[in-house]
């Protein structure tokens, strides 16, 4: 199971404020964006390419600015390769979610902001703007057991994954949900709304990355589907599909899925 680890500083304290920073301040940048496009009668096309134009924008300037040798692999960047030679890499998803931050009301999308070196984690925070949510790697481990009360574990998936979600609650007699934005999803086992993240299909790293990393962090097991414990960094940014436990359930789950 992926954890957590440190690199050369071993807490990495000014590293884990940057990245709550960071993740906070285009959240609030994403909101207002978004209210002004809806408000201007912007179709939703419209919306979702300038949040995610602002949000990368205002992310990689500030990088440079307070990280200037650090390099950077954003979903809306581009990518030369250059990152593959440095030690020290943010991995950001500017607008994680951005098929729901084009809807009115939706809630379902996130700002996820990591730093890698050498190929793990070493901080990240996971920002979730509309509810005014952020998540990072310094906040304390989640308890043992469930903080909400329900008579059945929940799994959450994405709305278009189906089959492995349905095979996990099966062997732990609960519930598949849906919901968009990997970051959310991940969050909602962190927080304990859910029990179980599947997400069975490769995604790639941004997806990824700086939600494990909180995940992780807060006392979670995370792998890829296939069992693999996560890295990343790589030349091709992808990873096989995605699993979050809380480790009540960790036996259960890894009992019933094939690897």
């Amino acid at each position: 199971m992926s954890k957590l680890v440190s690199g050369a500083d071993p807490d990495h304290t000014c590293d884990h404020r940057l990245a709550g920073m960071l993740a906070r301040k285009a959240g609030n940048l994403l909101v207002d964006v978004r209210r002004k496009a809806l408000s201007d009668g912007l179709p939703a096309h419209r919306v979702r390419a300038v949040g995610d134009r602002v949000a990368h924008d205002h992310l990689v300037e500030a990088l440079a600015r307070f990280r200037p040798d650090d390099a950077v692999l954003s979903e809306e960047g581009t990518d030369d390769g250059s990152r593959l030679t440095e030690r020290r890499v943010w991995i950001l998803d500017p607008l994680d979610g951005t098929r729901d931050y084009g809807m009115p009301g939706s809630a379902e999308w996130a700002v996820h902001v990591a730093l890698v070196v050498g190929g793990a984690p070493v901080a990240a925070a996971v920002d979730l703007p509309a509810v005014g949510r952020l998540y990072g790697t310094l906040q304390e481990p989640v308890p043992d057991g469930c903080d909400t009360p329900r008579d059945r574990p929940v799994v959450i998936t994405s709305r278009s994954q189906w089959g492995e979600a349905e095979h996990v609650a099966a062997a732990i007699g609960g519930v598949v949900r849906t919901c968009g934005s990997a970051g959310v999803k991940a969050m909602a086992v962190v927080e304990g709304t859910a029990d179980v993240y599947v997400h069975p299909s490769g995604l790639y790293e941004w997806d990824v990355c700086a939600p494990a990393a909180v995940a992780a962090a807060a006392g979670l097991d995370v792998c890829g589907m296939d069992g693999s414990d996560l890295s990343y960094n790589k030349a091709r940014p992808v990873v096989p599909g995605f699993l979050v436990t809380r480790p009540e359930f960790t036996e259960a789950v890894r009992s019933c899925l094939v690897w």
